[in-house]
């Protein structure tokens, strides 16, 4: 019987391992076949499982892994019609890589996540879709996880994927032999889609801790492969990894035991680490070599800025950047965000006058901003702009941390 820290072993290993090895075989078999790939990894995985347990953990499981896989894909293509049928026309005999050359090496694995990581971010499926087939295809993630992780529930996800898989067979995106130009022609849409999965888990409305913690993880150590690459380590995708790094610096500050959500000026500073925000300047520097400036290099600036709670002057900056954001991409969220950091700079008074101008009055947001305005000035009106909020939300976590901030309020009268 496997001990408790082998039976931890294979759950890791399948978190590191399984998407790295399911890139390689889906290069290989195509992007029609990818359930082949997907099959294939999932079955690796099942014999590490049985072999393990009876003979215990190889001295290098990872190699033990991958030498599995070469062999069930070897055994597949010669087991199988599809192979005489559909796959020889692409791939004659003569052409398949040796054994020993199948891609899985360092490079080879690198690059195979690369061009799935470019496959799976096609325009032709919606940003929804795109992020659900990064997770599923990219990270490993289950369709529960996804659920959990989007609120939503099992049959949404799956029918959601079904047609993202779909449109990803149908597509010719090359790739076994990348090419710098479809590299660069979807390399937009790759940063933006990783600039959302990040955000699905830093702005999550799931109360999994656990599976907010691994979508931000998942979306940096994707977008750090795209700086370990001469194609895509360019400026802007440098200024996004800086940003997910100072933003998850703060992210174990953000919540506490009972999962409620801690405000920024509240927020431990021990909790805050200090490598992560070593990290984000150290890319900020790097995004900053060029001449363009994006949306990705002005956030990751008001991030730098929220990890500088010494600075006396750091709101002036941050508003000064949110001035520059709203011009280049407009959101509510950023207007309410760009309000708050105004009144930091000119006062609560002018804030207030500055948020109402917005009249974003369906919003949890708005209303809770007004909330905190209000809340040293005019308590009565702090607590209608509370109930308001607490009505118009949808997340658990935020419903709590509005209570709690109401109730202080009550306390104070």
């Amino acid at each position: 019987m496997a001990a408790i820290g082998d039976q931890e072993l294979i759950p890791k290993l399948f978190k590191l391992e399984y998407a790295k090895m399911t890139a390689v075989l889906c290069r290989h078999f195509g992007l029609k076949n990818v359930e082949i790939a997907e099959d294939i990894s999932s079955e690796t995985f099942l014999k590490a499982t049985e072999v393990w347990a009876v003979n215990g953990i190889p001295e290098n499981p990872t190699a033990w892994l991958y030498t599995v896989a070469k062999n069930k894909a070897k055994d597949y293509l010669k087991r199988h019609a599809i192979f005489e049928t559909q796959i020889k026309e692409a791939i004659r005999q003569e052409e398949l890589e040796p054994e020993s050359d199948l891609g899985f090496n360092p490079q080879g694995i690198s690059d195979s996540q690369l061009a799935m990581i470019f496959a799976v971010c096609n325009p032709g499926n919606s940003t929804e879709a795109q992020i659900c087939l990064a997770l599923q295809i990219l990270c490993g993630f289950s369709v529960e996880e996804i659920s959990d992780a989007f609120l939503s529930n099992k049959e949404t996800i799956k029918k959601r994927l079904f047609r993202a898989r779909n449109i990803l067979r149908k597509d010719n995106f090359q790739i076994k032999q990348l090419q710098q130009s479809s590299i660069s022609s979807r390399l937009d849409t790759v940063l933006r889609t990783l600039y959302l999965l990040f955000n699905e888990g830093y702005f999550s409305k799931s109360n999994n801790l656990l599976i907010r913690k691994e979508l931000c993880s998942e979306a940096m150590r994707l977008c750090h492969m795209l700086t370990t690459h001469n194609w895509t380590n360019t400026t802007d995708a440098n200024a996004l990894l800086a940003l997910m790094c100072f933003q998850s610096s703060r992210l174990d500050a953000r919540s506490n035991d009972m999962g409620e959500s801690i405000l920024y000026e509240q927020q431990d500073k021990s909790l805050w680490s200090q490598e992560l925000i070593d990290k984000g300047n150290y890319y900020l520097v790097n995004a900053c070599s060029g001449t363009e400036i994006s949306k990705y290099h002005l956030e990751a600036g008001i991030a730098y800025w929220h990890t500088t709670p010494t600075d006396q002057h750091k709101w002036k900056h941050i508003l000064q950047l949110y001035n520059q954001l709203i011009l280049i991409e407009y959101s509510p969220m950023t207007a309410l965000n760009r309000t708050f950091a105004f009144a930091k700079v000119y006062g609560y008074e002018k804030g207030i006058k500055e948020a109402e101008k917005l009249n974003l009055t369906e919003s949890s947001h708005y209303h809770s901003l007004l909330a905190y305005l209000f809340s040293g000035t005019d308590p009565d009106k702090a607590v209608d702009h509370y109930h308001k909020a607490i009505a118009l939300t949808k997340s658990l976590t935020e419903m709590k941390t509005l209570r709690r901030e109401m109730e202080k309020l009550f306390r104070k009268k």
